[in-house]
C-alpha cells in the first residue's frame, strides 16, 4: 500500500494529461446510452495484453487503475459502501467480452444517458458506478481512483475505433421471454446454479475475511439505483456470464426468471430517493 501511495502523486499530473489529450469526437459521433443489437457493422475488437503495459510513468498509472478495478475494497475504500469491487460485474479485469468491458465503453464516451437526461464523459460514468453499483460516493474527477481507471480504460482501448460499435461492448440482449418472469420459478434457478456460489442468502461467499464470490442483495450488495436492479440487465448479465464460467447455460427463462428473484431481494435504496426523503 506504501509503494502505491509514494509513485501516485508524481504520476497523477503526468497521466491525467496523457489521457485527457486524446483528440474529442464530434458531438455527431456521440453513441447513446442504449447498446444497439451486434450486427454486421459490430467492429471485431480485443484488448492488449498485460504484458504489453508499458514501462512508463503513464504505465505505472495503468496499473494503479488495473489495481482499483480489480481491489477496489482496497484501492477506493473511501469511496464504496459495499463488498463489490469493479470486477464483479465487469469480469477478467474488465476485459472479458459482453461482461461491459472498459475497452468498449472507453471509445463510446461521452454519450447521452437517459439515467440524468445528459451528455456523460468517461469520468462521470465512472463516478456514477460508484454511487450506484458500489453504494458509496462519488470520487473526483481528477482524483487519483478516476484518472486512474481511466488510465487504465484508456489502455485497454488501445487500437479500437473511436465511436464505433464493438462485438462485445455491454451486456447481450436477452430477447424477452414466452412466460412473464417469475420470482418462484427464479428462486429454484438461483438454488440449482447460483446458491453455490452467492450462498442461499445471497450474501456471497468470503475466505479469509475477502469475498471470492460477491453478495448478490443485502446491504453489502448494489443499491436499487444501479444498473443491475433492472431486470433487463440483470437478465443480460446473468445469461452471457452465469454461472461463472457457464455463460450461455441457462435459459433465456432462466435467466429473466433468476434476475427477477435477485431483484425482488432487499438492499440499499437508490440514493437519488433518500436526497428527497424528508428530514
Amino acid at each position: 500500500m506504501s509503494a502505491w501511495r509514494a509513485i501516485a502523486t508524481s504520476l497523477l499530473m503526468t497521466a491525467a494529461f496523457g489521457v485527457c489529450a486524446q483528440p474529442q469526437r464530434p458531438l455527431s459521433a456521440v453513441a447513446p446510452e442504449e447498446i444497439p443489437a451486434p450486427g454486421a457493422s459490430a467492429v471485431a475488437f480485443a484488448p492488449p495484453e498485460l504484458s504489453a503495459i508499458p514501462d512508463t510513468p503513464l504505465g505505472d498509472m495503468i496499473r494503479i487503475g488495473r489495481d482499483v478495478f480489480v481491489d477496489t475494497q482496497r484501492y477506493a475504500k473511501p469511496y464504496v459502501g459495499n463488498k463489490l469491487n469493479c470486477v464483479n460485474c465487469h469480469l477478467d479485469e474488465g476485459r472479458q467480452a459482453n461482461s461491459a468491458p472498459l475497452w468498449a465503453a472507453y471509445v463510446a464516451y461521452p454519450a447521452f444517458r437517459s439515467k440524468n437526461k445528459q451528455i456523460n464523459t468517461f469520468e462521470q460514468r465512472l463516478e456514477g458506478c460508484f454511487r450506484f453499483s458500489m453504494n458509496g460516493t462519488m470520487p473526483p474527477s481528477d482524483s487519483l481512483v478516476v484518472v486512474s481507471l481511466v488510465s487504465y480504460a484508456f489502455w485497454l482501448a488501445t487500437g479500437a475505433p473511436v465511436g464505433a460499435q464493438l462485438a462485445g461492448r455491454g451486456f447481450p440482449e436477452v430477447p424477452q421471454p414466452a412466460l412473464t418472469p417469475s420470482v418462484a420459478r427464479g428462486a429454484d434457478v438461483y438454488q440449482a446454479h447460483c446458491a453455490a456460489c452467492h450462498q442461499a442468502n445471497g450474501a456471497g461467499l468470503q475466505v479469509a475475511g475477502k469475498y471470492t464470490f460477491p453478495p448478490v442483495w443485502g446491504r453489502e450488495s448494489y443499491n436499487k439505483g444501479a444498473g443491475m436492479h433492472r431486470m433487463n440487465t440483470a437478465a443480460a448479465f446473468i445469461k452471457a456470464n452465469m454461472p461463472l464460467g457457464q455463460g450461455g447455460t441457462l435459459t433465456d427463462q432462466q435467466a429473466w426468471d433468476v434476475a427477477a428473484y435477485i431483484d425482488s431481494k432487499p438492499r440499499p435504496p437508490d440514493p437519488r430517493t433518500r436526497s428527497r426523503a424528508p428530514k
